[in-house]
């Protein structure tokens, strides 16, 4: 795979998001590297317990597209919604299985907005799917993504909210 030739495309999507938008979200884009694929990540720094590096935080939530050896054979682009050791997330008290499904159940409503999506998975991958592209529209395919995604950033707000501990 030609990681600086994706990178590239990554970063030219990211150039081309509505910034007013992921303002008023308060989402933040970071594109790189992540497990030999190229990643454009769509995250709240409320959703991690590290301020400062929500990337890296082991305890986090976010919204990911991605391309590797595997997905570019199919000519496929993958995007998945990930939530990490939410037991650990400050201010919450969060299983991962209640956390999943809470999510999911709302997310219902809003999936068929979302092509060749699947929530069969496990407590840490909220929902999963694909894409096909070509070389034409990659970009246009991950900016309609990261769009999608925006509208129902809400939703792990409000599936939070039912776990926030109470404060004395």
């Amino acid at each position: 795979m030609d990681y600086d030739y994706y990178l590239e495309r990554f970063r030219k999507s990211a150039a081309q998001i509505d910034k007013k938008m992921l303002n008023e979200k308060h989402l933040k884009i970071h594109v790189g590297i992540t497990l030999d694929s190229v990643v454009l990540k769509l995250y709240k720094t409320t959703w991690a317990n590290d301020k400062t590096d929500p990337i890296n935080d082991k305890t986090r939530i976010f919204f990911a597209i991605w391309v590797n050896d595997k997905t570019l054979q199919q000519n496929k682009l993958f995007y998945n919604i990930h939530a990490l050791k939410l037991r650990e997330l400050k201010g919450y008290s969060i299983t991962s299985r209640a956390f999943a499904d809470n999510f999911r159940e709302a997310f219902l409503k809003l999936e068929q907005n979302w092509e060749n999506v699947s929530l069969e998975f496990g407590p840490l991958t909220l929902m999963e799917g694909w894409k096909h592209f070509n070389n034409e529209n990659l970009e246009k395919i991950i900016v309609k993504l990261v769009t999608n995604f925006s509208n129902i950033a809400y939703l792990i707000d409000n599936t939070l909210k039912k776990f926030e501990l109470t404060k004395k």
